[in-house]
């Protein structure tokens, strides 16, 4: 319990003038009892009808703030969507022991060690830069992309035989943010 029945003053330390049921007819209403301040938003029907009886009016109560628990309990009684039937289906099967199709097998079947090569060329504008030769393979089987440095003897440069491993890329970027990025 933070304050049991008694009289609050107004402000710490002076005992002339206290809090009068008066204090709180305009509702809602910031109150600070003992350097805490609390928001006053509702009253209940009886305070209601005793204030109009007094003479005051009481306007409409604001909503009741809402909580990280009654949003996280909301988030709780969520349905979960049930899984795709074709999913469904397949993990069936499965469990079945009857297997299910393998979308890629066939395509790597088909295009197992068919790779597209391109010679292509970095124009790095930087101190230490230069113009960069490298090979960019596009491998069919799984369509994944690889760059290979091209290596010229006493260049003065260390080698670096891959400058991208062999990984799938996207055709939009996947941007990262961090502070500063704007700048």
């Amino acid at each position: 319990m933070f304050i049991k029945r008694q009289k609050i003053p107004h402000k710490i330390g002076t005992t002339d003038s206290f809090f009068k049921w008066t204090d709180f007819s305009s509702i809602p209403l910031n109150v600070n009892f003992f350097e805490r301040v609390f928001r006053i938003y509702d009253c209940d029907d009886f305070t209601r009808e005793f204030f109009a009886y007094m003479g005051f009016d009481i306007p409409h109560p604001e909503t009741a703030p809402i909580d990280n628990f009654t949003v996280t309990q909301a988030r709780k009684d969520l349905k979960i969507p049930p899984p795709d039937t074709k999913e469904y289906k397949e993990y069936i099967e499965v469990k079945l022991g009857v297997g299910h199709p393998n979308g890629g097998l066939q395509k790597y079947l088909e295009n197992d060690r068919k790779v597209l090569s391109f010679s292509i060329l970095w124009q790095d504008n930087t101190l230490e830069g230069g113009t960069n030769f490298y090979t960019l393979n596009f491998f069919l089987a799984d369509d994944t992309i690889e760059v290979k440095e091209i290596r010229k003897h006493n260049s003065g440069k260390d080698p670096f035989p891959l400058m991208l491993n062999r990984s799938k890329v996207p055709k939009q970027p996947i941007l990262t943010h961090y502070p500063g990025m704007t700048l």
